[in-house]
């Protein structure tokens, strides 16, 4: 954390939201959080250059609850910053992170840093989170994987971001081990590939902890173009594969083999957009994730050497169209 980190306070949890034009949401995240049983805690809501209501509505709250809000400002860095600017203020033992159209169930912070308390050999806790539509209704009881006990985040993080950003409570050992949020999409994964790496284990209660709003708004944190998605996975996928590698998942494991799928996907589409360089390493990744080229593999590689990987994505991609395997033919979300 460096020479000027806060000294960390026992039992404290430290609730972070990072902040960008949500005036119409943002209160309910905050008021689900001083709702909490569990004390002592603190928020520190990163308002990350908001334009419209809600500096002022964060303003409102530190003024009401000056013992407990904390407003930092920062100058539209993006969520993965805005949230490291708040883990580098933050004094608790324990971290929560809340996107600012999220909220927690009442009980949450009590019931994992009980869980934590109860296991110390563990550095996360978890529950279940419910996906709620725009207006706050539920329509998935259980969103991604979080009604599924888990030991440990890897294999399944090779295949998928499986809980949402509200769901867990982290020791600060961990996140500290883990080191800081990068700048580059997706930065939760990313994080959280880097504390899987250390094998940190899990504790979990099959208990509702938060509610994760599922809407299109243009300041959510995931839009975005598809090329700009392409090329942030040319920067993750490596450093994906890299933590599981750490973590102990085996190469040609069914995990891994789905990770290979997703590379060499990506290697083609990316190769279809003009980034050869981008495609010629993560077709090699998904080369060494599989233990070795398949034919398929073996296939494009020589359409590549021969054509280019601009020619060669786009005849992969009309193929892959026509042959309408999922996998192939979509984005897996993180």
């Amino acid at each position: 954390m460096g020479a000027d980190a806060p000294v960390v306070v026992e039992g404290l949890v430290s609730t972070i939201i990072p902040v960008w034009n949500r005036a119409s949401m943002v209160s309910q995240a905050l008021d689900s959080v001083l709702a909490q049983t569990h004390r002592p805690i603190e928020v520190l809501a990163v308002d990350d250059g908001s334009t419209d209501a809600t500096p002022e509505i964060l303003s409102a709250y530190a003024r009401e609850h000056p013992s407990v809000v904390r407003v930092v400002r920062t100058q539209r860095q993006g969520p993965g910053l805005a949230r490291e600017a708040g883990r580098q203020r933050a004094r608790g033992e324990f971290l929560q992170y809340l996107d600012s159209d999220d909220w927690l169930l009442p009980g949450k912070l009590s019931l994992q840093v009980k869980l934590l308390r109860e296991h110390p050999d563990c550095g996360i806790a978890y529950g279940i989170t419910r996906v709620v539509d725009a207006a706050g209704c539920e329509f998935l009881a259980e969103g991604k994987w979080t009604d599924r006990k888990q030991d440990f985040l890897f294999p399944r993080l090779l295949v998928e971001r499986w809980w949402h950003t509200s769901t867990p409570l982290y020791r600060r050992t961990i996140s500290d081990v883990a080191g800081p949020w990068p700048a580059q999409r997706p930065e939760d994964w990313d994080l959280e590939a880097r504390m899987g790496a250390h094998r940190v284990k899990l504790a979990y209660s099959p208990t509702p902890v938060s509610c994760h709003r599922h809407h299109e708004d243009p300041g959510r944190v995931t839009s975005g173009s598809s090329e700009a998605y392409l090329r942030e996975q040319a920067w993750f996928l490596p450093r994906l594969h890299a933590c599981a590698l750490r973590a102990g998942v085996p190469v040609g494991g069914p995990e891994m083999m789905h990770f290979s799928r997703r590379a060499f996907l990506r290697a083609r589409q990316l190769g279809a957009l003009g980034e050869s360089e981008m495609a010629t390493t993560l077709f090699a990744l998904a080369v060494e994730a599989a233990g070795g080229a398949t034919g398929k593999m073996r296939t494009v590689g020589l359409l590549a050497s021969v054509l280019g990987w601009h020619v060669t994505g786009h005849l992969c991609h009309t193929v892959d169209r026509i042959a309408g395997n999922p996998i192939e033919s979509s984005q897996v979300a993180g």
